[in-house]
């Protein structure tokens, strides 16, 4: 193991090239994956680590090595500078890749990984200093020339003077915490009355979040888009932009859909983008890859800093398609001191490359994340399509990480053609056993804005109607009704060992109908059928069907409804039937049972958790009082923090959880009573 020595600003960058052999990758999951596929093209042997919840995972098989690091818990594994350094020592490895998430902008590891004689891929630790702080990063940028957005980052954080700053510089402003990201920390104020509750709020999320309650203010652009640019560097001195990345589509400030070159690009705009994202990182002195993201004001034209990420993007897979290049290969070429193999004016985009995020969560009910247990996982086979993933059949969702399931990648020779294929994998794809975000983002990739390239950061809440997936047409619930109707059937079927002359639900009454009662949501369902010369006779919501059973197998129906053939991909869990057709989309029916067991009463008052979730904070005692929006819990999933609020006054009569107690969906957290 050779040591690339630390450095700072004043020391000249090493031009040493270290022979790299081995490589553990400090991550999980798909970016895991995807790095053991470039180690394995490049002849380096790849290590994975992981958790307890990770011990079967998909990557961990894939690595060449993998070693135990800890339990499930990111704190106890993968954020555990300790275990990971002597996991690396352990197993001898030259080198470590830090992925995304996790320690991969962590300076303080980047650093102990040189003092322990390991390479980091990634940039230089004072890189990673100076872009973790928004403050410092705006103030660094602008001394450089990079335009930044008109604000306020100041030492003096007293609730006064950041009021008054924002009260000077007109609304509406954007509170940002320093540290950290994910839309933690963050307010939009509109009006003066509303900015010092909105700081004092800001300030909390943030100290609670990262420990640092301290904020910035900036101008808020209102109708923005969030353009990146893709930069590299290397220990030579050389530093490169690789295009652009259009990432405004995005929920809770989390990107979902991706894509380059962006709608609004022209060679000017590129160019002047460019160019101060080349600035950006030669003022950093940077040395591997990193992201210059800026926002685009479409009413001025200009556009100014927002960030450097000094880290691979979970994105990067739409800048190898559009390009041919392997990023993590250059990475890995950079931390070993190789000089950079592209020059800027052999970048050239080659066609269109978009990318949609696949998510286990409920899009109906907030993004919220959702757990469970991937029954199948099917994608389909398309020119152009690549699927960036860590999971297939039988894969557990669990509480502890991000609840994405897989990168879905698309290339064509332009952006219709892209889009169009997109659509496509979307219909097809079958991700069953728990809710995902797939009928979302088809619905999204429909939406004639969307295609015609005009979006801005708001476009998922101003122009998205979510309430189209709270529950599909009754039409489509039928069809689903009657595929698991006789999904159930053929099961019953196969396991008759009697009477095998009678036919199936065979009755004295030749007119009485067989009866089942399923549940989609909100909405119940009750089917009636009968079987009758090979034909089946359905009665679902007061409409007739004639219904043909075509082919059938534990994971496949086919139908002949009304005269129209249908495939349905199935998944049985019990009582729980997870249904996908190309042309209804994903249908989750719940069959009930015909005595059914009395449901529990809520507690009056009670607060249940929405989603398996570990407590990170309860905010209240008892006996406190509240009124209506005050903050009760925090609580954590998947690497999400939701907060519950008080949805009436009262008082805290009793708390049932314990901070970092992990709890099921539904657990009781704690109760109010009217004061």
């Amino acid at each position: 193991m050779l040591n690339k020595g630390s450095r700072s600003d004043s020391q000249p960058l090493s031009s040493v090239v270290c022979h790299l052999s081995s490589v553990l990758i400090a991550n999980r999951g798909e970016i895991a994956s995807r790095i053991i596929r470039t180690c394995r093209k490049m002849g380096i042997k790849s290590i994975a680590v992981f958790s307890e919840a990770d011990r079967q995972a998909l990557f961990v098989a894939e690595a060449d090595m993998a070693v135990y690091i800890g339990e499930s818990n990111p704190a106890a594994s993968y954020l555990n500078q300790e275990v990971i350094i002597a996991a690396a020592k352990k197993v001898d490895a030259d080198a470590i890749h830090p992925g995304y998430g996790f320690l991969s902008e962590n300076a303080d590891f980047a650093r102990r990984c040189q003092t322990e004689g390991l390479i980091f891929v990634g940039p230089h630790p004072e890189a990673i200093e100076a872009m973790g702080s928004k403050a410092k990063a705006k103030t660094l940028m602008a001394a450089s020339g990079v335009p930044v957005i008109p604000g306020y980052q100041g030492a003096d954080q007293t609730v006064a003077t950041l009021a008054n700053a924002a009260k000077d510089m007109g609304f509406p402003v954007l509170l940002k915490a320093t540290a950290g990201g994910g839309g933690k920390g963050m307010r939009i104020v509109h009006a003066a009355e509303e900015v010092e509750s909105a700081i004092e709020a800001a300030k909390r999320e943030a100290l609670s979040a990262f420990g640092d309650e301290e904020l910035i203010i900036e101008k808020y652009i209102e109708s923005g888009r969030h353009i990146e640019f893709q930069i590299f560097g290397d220990q030579h001195g050389n530093a490169i932009h690789i295009l652009e990345r259009e990432c405004s589509i995005q929920r809770r400030y989390q990107k979902v859909i991706e894509e380059s070159p962006s709608p609004i690009m022209d060679e000017a705009l590129r160019a002047r983008m460019g160019e101060a994202a080349v600035q950006a990182a030669l003022a950093l002195k940077y040395d591997n890859a990193g992201t210059v993201e800026f926002i685009y004001d479409e009413n001025s034209g200009d556009f100014y800093f927002l960030e450097v990420n000094t880290r691979l993007q979970v994105e990067h897979p739409v800048t190898e398609e559009i390009t041919g290049l392997d990023l993590v290969q250059l990475q890995l070429e950079s931390a070993m001191g190789l000089p950079l193999s592209v020059k800027q004016e052999e970048i050239q985009p080659n066609g269109y490359a978009v990318e949609a995020r696949l998510y286990a969560e409920d899009a109906a009910n907030g993004f919220l994340p959702v757990t469970g247990t991937i029954q199948r996982f099917e994608i389909p086979e398309v020119d152009g399509l690549r699927v960036e993933t860590a999971v297939g059949s039988g894969a557990e969702i669990s509480i502890y990480y991000d609840p994405m399931i897989a990168k879905i990648i698309v290339w064509d020779k332009n952006r219709v053609a892209a889009h169009r294929k997109l659509q496509f994998v979307l219909r097809q794809l079958v991700c069953l056993g728990t809710k995902t975000n797939q009928d979302f983002l088809l619905l999204l990739t429909q939406h004639p804005d969307f295609l015609a390239g005009q979006y801005d950061t708001h476009f998922i809440q101003d122009k998205i109607d979510l309430s189209a997936l709270e529950s599909p047409a009754t039409e489509n619930l039928a069809k689903a009704a009657i595929a698991a109707t006789l999904q159930g059937w053929r099961s019953r079927q196969a396991k008759r060992n009697a009477l095998h002359a009678l036919p199936s639900g065979w009755r004295n009454s030749f007119y009485e109908y067989q009866k089942v009662q399923f549940q989609a949501g909100e909405t119940s369902l009750d089917v009636q059928y009968r079987y009758q010369e090979g034909t089946f006779h359905f009665r679902v919501a007061e409409e007739e069907y004639e219904v043909s059973l075509l082919e059938g197998s534990q994971n496949t129906i086919s139908l002949e409804i009304n005269g129209i053939q249908y495939r349905f991909h199935i998944a049985q869990v019990e009582n729980q039937y997870f249904l996908q057709q190309e042309a209804i989309g994903s249908v989750l029916l719940e069959e009930q049972d015909r005595f059914p067991v009395k449901k529990v009463e809520q507690v009056p008052g009670g607060y249940e958790a929405p989603m398996p979730s570990q407590i990170v904070k309860i905010l209240v005692t008892p006996g406190q009082e509240v009124q209506v929006g005050d903050p009760l819990v925090i609580l954590s999933s998947m690497k999400m923090d939701n907060t519950l609020t008080a949805t009436t006054a009262g008082k805290v009569e009793e708390i049932y959880a314990k901070e970092g107690a992990n709890v099921a969906a539904g657990f009781l957290l704690l109760q109010l009573v009217a004061s």
